[in-house]
């Protein structure tokens, strides 16, 4: 089927474009975060999936719009593959002309690997939601265009005009409920529970068990109202090039990941682990002096290089031999609230792979795991007291022309059953300062802490 391309008018905050579209069933905004940082370069806007994929445990649900369901126990990955159907035509100049935006949650990974069940399972969410998506508005940031593509020439002019009615002011969205944040923040563990996890996470290091556990703490907080609204304010507070508003019937979720977990284009393959972190200074002096002890950490090197070694081994389970590469190693990039240390893998992917078994073979990402990657799962599951749903997922697309980008799903809200989750962790390795690790989940969190603090003042002052 061929697509057609309608040019739109640009505008340089896509936010204010979603508006018209944020509260349609499964509404998506895969988000660059301009114009508050400069670092992504598209905006990817969608609602109203013409089907939906819904995994629970062994079974998924393929829910066609206006048609009847299907009950399937065959591996999502190929589910969803199948129902992208024949890799069509690419469109130029745009990375997505429609396709599958969605999330895959951590817990996917139980359909990959066996796993003990030992966390609990508070949200009880799907481990997959993803919706095949007949248009979309995308923004390039770059070039300051903006097009709609789809297939469907009548709900292509359907959603046109909505988004107009938007963009010329002409329509304003109707009163929502803002979000409001309803007592206080509450973590899973305590300081001294996750001291004596850590504790537990080097003995197995010192046994020889593992030699990396990314190990997390999880926050959460009641909450009622519009969770568009709420993150409206993350994503001036904690600008990040792959961040994403998603609306399933389960949750919406908020994500200001600064981290790539896998992109394909025209069958090159890259990956970008974070491992190494510190705050951002209060002033330019101390903020220079962090980035540069960060730099320099040889502790964050060795941290980073064992997850790069883990993504090179997965890359070449489905890329040609002899592509996987490493031109980046150890590049320091920073962000709204700290300073990373980033590498870039990259290899050109084997005949007969596409995008989902490159997907299947790397899920989840090993930069929220831990090396060895099995028994980093294992010890996770052993130590951290809730399943983690969503986060160290992952969210993104995979394009009707065989094209894939997605994040890891750090920095991230999930509101569900009117509470608000959040994770922070990090990489402990044999020489990780306990108290320093800890300090670090609240760095990584001091965005997410901000903006719901925020809500809860302005809670109290409405009284």
């Amino acid at each position: 089927m061929n697509f057609e391309v309608i040019t739109f008018p640009y505008q340089q905050n896509s936010a204010a474009l979603f508006e018209a579209i944020a509260h349609l069933p499964w509404a998506a905004f895969l988000d660059s975060c301009h114009p508050y940082t400069e670092q992504g370069r598209y905006d990817i806007l969608s609602a109203d999936p013409q089907t939906v994929l819904i995994t629970r445990g062994e079974h998924t649900r393929i829910v066609p719009s206006g048609g009847s369901m299907r009950l399937s126990t065959e591996d999502p990955f190929q589910l969803l593959s199948d129902s992208l159907g024949p890799i069509q035509q690419s469109v130029e100049d745009l990375p997505f002309c429609g396709g599958a935006i969605g999330y895959f949650g951590y817990d996917l990974a139980r359909r990959l690997e066996s796993l003990p069940s030992l966390a609990e399972d508070v949200e009880q969410l799907p481990q997959m939601a993803v919706g095949i998506y007949d248009w979309s508005l995308v923004v390039d940031h770059q070039q300051q265009c903006s097009w709609l593509v789809g297939q469907n020439p009548a709900r292509l002019e359907r959603f046109r005009r909505m988004l107009l009615s938007v963009a010329e002011n002409s329509s304003k969205p109707a009163n929502l409920s803002p979000y409001r944040v309803v007592g206080s923040i509450c973590s899973n563990m305590n300081r001294e529970e996750y001291l004596a996890s850590l504790a537990r996470i080097k003995k197995y290091i010192q046994d020889g068990d593992c030699y990396q556990v990314n190990f997390a703490q999880r926050f959460s907080v009641t909450a009622k109202g519009d969770t568009w609204q709420a993150y409206k304010g993350l994503r001036q507070l904690n600008a990040a090039p792959f961040a994403a508003y998603l609306s399933t019937p389960d949750c919406q979720i908020m994500s200001s990941s600064p981290e790539r977990f896998l992109e394909l284009r025209n069958g090159l393959v890259e990956t970008k682990p974070i491992k190494g972190t510190a705050p951002r200074g209060e002033d330019s002096i101390e903020d220079m002096m962090l980035a540069e002890m960060l730099k320099n950490s040889s502790k964050d090197q060795a941290e980073n290089l064992m997850i790069v070694d883990l993504l090179r081994n997965d890359l070449g389970k489905v890329c040609a031999t002899g592509t996987v590469t490493v031109p980046e190693l150890f590049k320091l990039e920073s962000f709204a609230r700290v300073h990373h240390l980033v590498s870039k893998v990259c290899g050109e992917l084997a005949a007969g792979e596409n995008a989902l078994s490159l997907l299947r073979a790397c899920f989840p990402g090993g930069s929220i795991t831990g090396a060895p990657k099995l028994r980093a799962m294992e010890i996770i599951e052993e130590l951290e007291p809730h399943r983690r749903g969503i986060y160290c997922g992952s969210i993104g697309y995979v394009s009707f022309d065989g094209d894939m980008d997605t994040n890891i799903a750090i920095r991230t809200m999930v509101h569900a059953q009117g509470i608000t989750r959040l994770w922070a962790g990090g990489g402990i390795v044999a020489d990780s300062d306990p108290e320093a690790e800890y300090r670090e989940t609240y760095h990584k969190a001091s965005a997410l802490f901000d903006l719901l603090q925020r809500m809860e003042q302005m809670n109290s002052e409405c009284g």
